[in-house]
């Protein structure tokens, strides 16, 4: 069983009861109270989840405007359309008036309901999204849509044309195996609560840092927290014992004089651009990478003479040596768009969208929303080429130097759009990769190895 409540703001005190029958067959239904009466119960729908092995729910959110979403003990995310309006009374409020069991009439024409309505499929299916081990919670947050599941990730999605759509996914912090839910506090930050090892860890994206750890034993059991302004509370099972843990806030001593931007060398920068509001000047926006592995997207802030961050892109698994950008941004009316590579050690390279628009409310005065386009990875590569034993293994070791998107004059006979993108590596190579951005893909299309040195830089211009 899983509830989903309709979302703020909705008319009415109705909410979803979800139910997971075998077969896969998961039941809608509406739950209500009228004052005065005892509760009722209404069904509204039959979905169908798509077949697996575990083919039950795990969790549900109703969305504001596209349907209900769900995630399965699979890793798959389901949309499903929306069986039920907000605010529904019951059926038959006058039913059994006088106080009388109507517990066998209710059972037959719950049956006889639900043979009557059809069996619905999903509208869009992404299957395995979070791997074998599950989903763990879904949630709507700022018109966009997040999942956690125990493969130590979070996504963030959207909902287009009735089809679900990742934008990226992001690992909170090394170690939290198991991801088991999202709270968006006031302020802007992002709590992570998950368990890590044998302990349920809150940690907080703004500080980077755990802010609680409570040795309960792991994440498989039953478990609640609550996070108010006063004091926070976690209760838990722990053989066959209901436990409580309470710890009152603690204000925070810690006083940052100057924030680093990074947590190791800085290796690259590159202008994003300048966003601009109404009544305020421009802010320019950079991006800049680093041996920690991450890029951080900066707003530079002319009073102060700082920089403030905007979002981290934490994709890759070793460190960040080249930015190159595909041409000059394109502008929209609340801001500009751009294309983002990104490349370095372990012969990684993350292709993103950047959407960068003014945002009052943030402290940057700066949005920022992140696509993951494609990414492509030598070792990965290798296992799909074909007749390996005749070719000289590539050096899964290798470091991108350099990157510089290939300008084509004459594109005519190539599919649109199409990108091709230069590295300098550091096994004596130079390789093109070619990019289809609509079918999310990068691919090694030519590469050549007349160095005989490491390759420090590459760069491409028409003559």
């Amino acid at each position: 069983l899983s509830w989903a409540a309709h979302p703020a703001g909705t008319p009415g005190g109705t909410a979803v009861l979800l139910a997971s029958g075998p077969g896969g067959e998961l039941l809608w239904l509406d739950v209500g109270q009228r004052l005065g009466r005892a509760p009722w119960l209404r069904l509204a729908g039959r979905l169908a989840l798509p077949p697996c092995k575990q083919r039950w729910l795990t969790c549900a959110a109703l969305l504001p405007r596209d349907g209900l979403l769900c995630g399965d003990r699979r890793g798959s995310l389901l949309l499903f359309r929306c069986c039920s309006t907000p605010g529904t009374e019951s059926p038959d409020p006058a039913a059994c008036p006088d106080g009388t069991d109507c517990a066998s009439e209710t059972e037959t024409s719950f049956l006889e309901q639900k043979e009557t309505l059809p069996l619905e499929e999903p509208l869009s299916v992404l299957f395995g999204l979070h791997g074998k081990t599950g989903v763990t919670s879904v949630t709507c947050h700022g018109g966009y849509v997040y999942s956690t599941g125990r493969d130590g990730c979070y996504r963030q999605l959207r909902v287009r044309a009735g089809q679900l759509e990742v934008l990226r996914k992001r690992r909170p912090c090394k170690g939290l195996q198991w991801v088991e839910e999202l709270r968006f506090p006031p302020g802007g930050d992002l709590l992570v609560l998950g368990f890590h090892g044998d302990s349920f860890v809150v940690w907080s994206s703004h500080a980077g840092e755990v802010l609680h750890r409570v040795p309960c034993g792991g994440g498989h059991r039953s478990w609640s927290y609550s996070g108010e302004r006063a004091a926070e509370a976690f209760a838990y099972v722990k053989q066959g014992d209901v436990m409580l843990y309470r710890g009152a806030r603690q204000p925070c001593e810690q006083h940052v004089l100057l924030p680093s931007l990074h947590g190791r060398h800085i290796t690259c920068v590159r202008r994003l651009g300048a966003v601009s509001l109404p009544g305020r000047p421009a802010v320019d926006v950079f991006i800049t990478g680093s041996e920690d592995t991450t890029a951080r997207v900066l707003a530079l802030d002319e009073r102060s003479r700082g920089a403030l961050p905007v979002t981290t892109l934490d994709d890759h698994i070793s460190s960040v040596r080249a930015l190159a950008l595909a041409g000059p941004a394109q502008p929209r009316a609340d801001g500009f768009s751009t294309l983002l590579f990104s490349a370095g050690g372990r012969a990684q390279i993350e292709c993103y969208r950047l959407l960068l628009s003014g945002d009052p409310d943030a402290e940057s005065t700066v949005a920022c929303e992140v696509t993951h386009v494609a990414s492509h990875r030598l070792d990965e590569y290798w296992d799909r080429v074909k007749n390996r034993h005749k070719l000289i293994k590539m050096d899964p070791e290798t470091r991108y130097m350099s990157l510089s998107v290939v300008p084509v004059p004459d594109a005519e006979q190539l599919p649109p759009p199409c990108l091709f993108l230069a590295a300098a590596c550091s096994d004596a190579s130079v390789r093109v990769f070619g990019l289809l951005e609509a079918a999310r893909q990068l691919v090694l299309v030519a590469e050549s190895f007349h160095h005989q040195r490491c390759v420090l830089k590459v760069e491409a211009f028409l003559h």
